[in-house]
């Protein structure tokens, strides 16, 4: 792949070179060569640069206005020195690792009527990269992509993308968003206005402070200190204030998780456990303690088990990557043509198959830390079969009555997978 896009940018290369100037002015052509050959191919992306309703909006930040300008002046005045053997190495990775090309292109995708340079798709992409600005800007986020390098940290982000693949998962996400937005049916402007808030918003979470307790024996007395943390990596379901002070709603926190950025663990009290959905990204559920009921449990985890989830998409990809490699129509939604093809070959009519339930290598996978020999030994294997019971009695009048009832015809002599085939089916 690189070596194609390679291929592609050298005629724009060689017109950058025609524009060079003999001898260098203390600036080199890294930062401002995007630009300049968005430039030279059409006018129209000069003109967006310049808008009041393009990359001009940016100007308006503190300083960033400086960076605006200059932009500006670039673009049609500026000469450089000699372009670098290394400038084309550079360009693939914006092509390939930019978060605001890929989220261009993944716009695209679910927007394929708008042109390219459509100012409405540019500013929807902008506002995508404005939100990792935040998201790479962050302490521990430096951190974790410098590690021992030296490198200029604007090159690392690229490089952490394009080996990272980006792409894909702009593609996939804003496949997801189609839906859980409710956009689908929306005009390809509002379709796109939506996603890109919902990314900038999900990436612009801060870390929340969590207060940690640190019980010490001082003599004979139990001493409990208290000091902060930061959470990002993993977060609690509820209403917190960020290391600023500032207040975010429980919502955003659900929304950050529901993304394939950070939060990547979430942990919720039984508030989480109806009317949520989780499952965009997660199809891992871990029990802290059991409940004490069928109905409970089967709530639980019908918050990862759900349409679209992660392990339907990762077992969809697992089996219908091949209908997208090597297409001749690279613009269209990828996971739309995968799933398409999953529903051709089908062999009934029924909308469970493959957005409900699609075979492959990955599971919904229940987690029960317990320690051994506790209570909760016994209590997992009553639920397990009881919840086989419930799913017979699924939708009944007095369902605890005729779980009771079933429990005590059958006792202990018919495993669950016999009382399985006794199950309503509940599929069109």
């Amino acid at each position: 792949m690189r070596k194609a896009v390679a291929d592609r940018l050298r005629e724009s290369v060689a017109a950058l070179a025609e524009r060079s100037g003999d001898t260098a002015d203390g600036r080199d052509w890294e930062w401002a060569a995007p630009a300049v050959i968005d430039a030279m191919a059409k006018a129209s992306s000069v003109a967006w640069v310049n808008s009041p309703y393009g990359f001009a909006l940016l100007g308006n930040e503190e300083g960033f206005k400086e960076h605006v300008a200059e932009l500006r002046t670039v673009t049609t005045e500026r000469t450089f020195g000699p372009v670098p053997d290394t400038l084309i190495d550079l360009l693939v990775d914006v092509a390939l690792g930019s978060p605001a090309v890929c989220a261009l292109r993944a716009l695209h995708r679910i927007a394929p009527d708008l042109a390219w340079d459509d100012h409405r798709l540019l500013k929807a992409a902008n506002q995508i990269s404005w939100g990792f600005r935040t998201l790479f800007n962050q302490h521990d986020a430096v951190a974790l992509l410098r590690k021992d390098d030296d490198d200029r940290y604007w090159r690392q982000v690229l490089t952490y993308g394009v080996e990272h693949n980006l792409q894909a998962v702009l593609d996939e996400y804003v496949h997801y968003l189609l839906d859980a937005e409710g956009l689908g049916a929306k005009p390809a402007v509002d379709r796109i206005a939506g996603i890109s808030r919902a990314i900038s918003e999900a990436l612009a979470i801060r870390p929340s402070q969590i207060d940690v307790e640190d019980p010490t024996v001082d003599g004979k007395k139990l001493v409990i200190n208290k000091f902060q943390m930061r959470g990002r990596f993993a977060m609690r379901l509820a209403d917190y204030k960020d290391e600023e002070g500032g207040a975010a709603r429980l919502s955003s926190v659900r929304d950050a998780f529901n993304s394939p950025f950070r939060p990547f663990a979430l942990a919720t009290t039984s508030v989480g456990q109806e009317g949520l959905d989780f499952h965009p990204y997660c199809y891992r559920l871990y029990h802290w303690n059991l409940p004490g009921n069928p109905v409970d449990l089967e709530q639980r985890e019908g918050r990862v088990h759900r349409f679209k989830g992660h392990a339907i998409r990762l077992n969809l990809a697992h089996r219908q990557v091949d209908v997208v490699r090597g297409r001749e129509r690279d613009h269209d939604d990828p996971w739309q043509v995968m799933f398409d093809a999953a529903r051709a070959e089908t062999e009934n009519d029924s909308d469970l198959i493959p957005y409900w339930i699609y075979e492959g290598p990955v599971k919904v996978e229940r987690r029960v830390p317990m320690l051994p020999f506790s209570r909760e030994v016994r209590r997992l294997e009553w639920l397990k079969r009881s919840l086989t019971v419930y799913r017979l009695a699924f939708g009944q009048p007095r369902q605890e009555d005729l779980l009771e009832y079933l429990h005590s015809l059958m006792g202990t002599a018919m495993a669950a997978e016999d009382l399985a085939d006794l199950q309503i089916r509940l599929q069109p």
